[in-house]
């Protein structure tokens, strides 16, 4: 687990570091071939350098993982001008949020139909300790295990609803709880890692190309099948309308085989394509 470790401002380190510098420089300088001086300027530039080695400068939403000969020390989130032992090895580590958009991948979902899918996701390092020790590379290994999981929800849900309308949630109509499902899946995945995952959102959802011809067709005669029934349901409910108030109101009385011609014109004038061209009896109602 990560620990965390507050080392001391650096200034005082730097400043010391600045005036061994300065003073080895002197002592070069004027060293009037005294071997004593000269030891004393490689003494100075010696501990200059040692002090430099131990000064680490963190950025906001950064960090350092420290190591001394391959032992954890500890991680430090401080930001600034920071010092530490010059003997730790030092391995960056951000903590800003970062995006990963992964690359369309060719799957098929639950009822075997070939689709194209791809994912947003926005994630961020929670562990540094995790992050650096358990895993070997985890910006790769937050990419191959998203890709996993994208491909697992895919083939858990149906693209969309076919003839049955029963078949619960789907790529297409799950909107937010697919979304959730995934990010689930994902902290599930990543977390070993160190990861935490703060969104995950579908960004690219079709049919591959090689059925995505047929599947439109299908949406399109679903679509007409649909409408011609609204069409004719509201055509019916005009026509029995139409009928009641020409009954309630006495304007005209209809027999059987009158009101089968009316019923067959009404439902043909409401329920075309293009408008009706209507023709005028200027006789009788019966001829």
């Amino acid at each position: 687990m990560e620990r965390l470790l507050k080392p001391v401002p650096g200034y005082l380190a730097l400043v010391i570091s600045l005036l061994l510098l300065c003073l080895s420089i002197y002592l070069f300088v004027n060293n009037h071939n005294n071997g004593w001086i000269i030891t004393g300027g490689v003494v100075a530039i010696i501990g200059c350098m040692f002090l430099l080695a131990g000064l680490i400068v963190v950025p906001p939403n950064h960090s350092r993982v420290l190591t001394f000969f391959g032992k954890y020390v500890g991680t430090t989130r401080e930001n600034g001008l920071q010092f530490v032992n010059p003997l730790y090895s030092k391995q960056k580590i951000s903590l800003r949020a970062a995006n990963l958009e992964s690359s369309k991948l060719k799957v098929n979902d639950k009822m075997g139909n070939p689709i194209e899918i791809a994912a947003v996701i926005v994630w961020r390092v929670s562990d540094t300790f995790r992050a650096a020790f358990e895993v070997d590379n985890y910006e790769n290994y937050v990419k191959v295990q998203s890709e996993a999981a994208i491909r697992h929800l895919a083939t858990s849900f149906a693209y969309d609803h076919m003839e049955d309308d029963q078949t619960g949630i789907t790529l297409r109509s799950g909107g937010d709880t697919v979304n959730e499902l995934l990010e689930k899946e994902l902290n599930e995945r990543l977390s070993p890692a160190g990861i935490e995952i703060r969104e995950a959102r579908i960004s690219h959802l079709a049919y591959a190309s090689e059925i995505a011809g047929a599947m439109l067709q299908r949406q399109q005669a679903t679509a007409i099948v649909s409408a011609r029934f609204k069409i004719v349901e509201g055509a019916v409910g005009m026509v029995e309308l139409a009928l009641a108030e020409l009954s309630k109101k006495e304007i005209v009385n209809l027999d059987e085989e009158r009101k089968a011609a009316m019923v067959s014109n009404l439902m043909v004038v409401l329920c075309g394509e293009k408008a009706a061209t209507p023709i005028l009896n200027t006789g009788t109602l019966y001829q």
